[in-house]
């Protein structure tokens, strides 16, 4: 009976879908379109995107893959002979990593994608950067972003397209374009920052209300949803875009204050009794409160906590930080607008985050006039 073969060493995505570049796809690209000039890159989604992945995620939609821009007037003379070029020519595994993926519709199981009859259904996306980025993010980020583009698009989106790596930018547009992307205009990072501070401020006396009633259920869950809020808000005062749920500890702990602040937070979710879990909140958010006056984005704001009115809650009173940042928004559309903020600190279904067009018409319909009122 034959022994299974060996799986091959775990190589971190980007650095094996570089060497697939330059090793496999490049010298097909020359054969195919000398001397038609192209960028090289990959980015988008997958783990490996953001440097999380793990030989765990190669059980599936992970292995050598990238995308090979084109000029737009060179996608429809070349693109489709290159897509060919590499179906017939590229090798049905590159260091011992399949390169033969599923097509669409059928499992993901690796199994299927380790087949070896017939052309390789690869995973190199050859396609034009204005097509590319309208379909990732849902505009064009090389005519203009507009504070409207900003907010309708979701932070693990625009870390997607942020992150990664560029292999090659032969056509000398990739690279800028990310950097565009790479964070917040001045007036939308603070507006974002106020509406994260106002989503903390709309919660955080129901900790104790939730638990003086005898729900701790309800007070752990509001505690839970506090603790997430705080991570985010972390990740925005650090330049980050917060990824989506399952990347989210592993970004918030590369931020400056992730270490100290952990301890606080663990011992929150931990926590069996409001008071408890509120002592190590309000430790958490002074924490956070002189993180936030450390970046002198507005005159200082008191970091410490307080009595909730005539309650025996300890806040911080969270909306007070929404206003100093709102105070020195100068964009008078960005200042009028209602505290709901970026689309992913308004809706949390993934399956409108992922997809561009809901997100769009999602943050055009909260700024129609009225809408504060929804």
């Amino acid at each position: 009976m034959n022994s299974p073969a060996p799986e091959p060493d775990f190589i971190p995505g980007l650095e094996l879908s570089r060497r697939f570049y330059t090793d496999a796809v490049r010298p097909l690209l020359e054969e195919a379109a000398p001397g038609v000039p192209h960028s090289a890159a990959r980015i988008g989604s997958g783990s490996e995107v953001l440097g999380y992945d793990t030989p765990r995620s190669a059980d599936h939609e992970w292995g050598p893959r990238l995308q090979v821009f084109l000029h737009r007037h060179d996608v429809p003379r070349h693109a489709a002979r290159i897509r060919h070029m590499l179906a017939e020519h590229l090798p049905k595994t590159f260091l011992g990593h399949p390169t033969n993926f599923a097509p669409t519709g059928e499992s993901r199981d690796i199994r299927v994608m380790r087949r070896t009859d017939g052309p390789v259904h690869h995973r190199v996306e050859v396609t034009g950067t204005p097509i590319w980025f309208t379909d990732t993010l849902g505009f064009d980020p090389a005519q203009g972003i507009t504070p409207a583009d900003w907010l309708a698009t979701p932070t693990q989106l625009l870390a997607e397209v942020t992150a990664g790596a560029v292999f090659h930018d032969g056509l000398h547009t990739l690279t800028p374009l990310r950097r565009a992307l790479r964070w917040y205009p001045h007036d939308v990072w603070l507006y974002v920052l106020a509406c994260q501070w106002q989503r903390i401020a709309q919660e955080e006396a129901f900790v104790g209300r939730a638990g003086e009633v005898g729900d701790e259920l309800g007070s752990a869950v509001t505690a839970a949803r506090l603790v997430r809020d705080l991570m985010r808000l972390c990740l925005l005062m650090d330049r980050r875009y917060p990824p989506y749920g399952k990347w989210l500890g592993s970004a918030f702990a590369r931020t400056r204050v992730g270490p100290r602040l952990t301890p606080d937070l663990t011992a929150t979710l931990a926590a069996t009794d409001w008071h408890t879990r509120e002592r190590h909140l309000t430790h958490a958010y002074e924490i956070v409160a002189h993180l936030h006056n450390e970046l002198a984005l507005t005159d200082r704001v008191a970091p410490t906590t307080r009595p909730y009115h005539s309650r025996p809650f300890r806040v911080l009173r969270a909306d007070r930080f929404t206003e100093a940042l709102t105070a020195r928004i100068t964009d008078p559309v960005l200042r009028d607008l209602p505290l709901v903020g970026a689309v992913d600190q308004f809706l949390d279904s993934t399956d409108v985050l992922t997809r561009p067009e809901l997100t769009r018409a999602a943050g055009q319909s909260m700024r129609r006039p009225g809408s504060e009122r929804v």
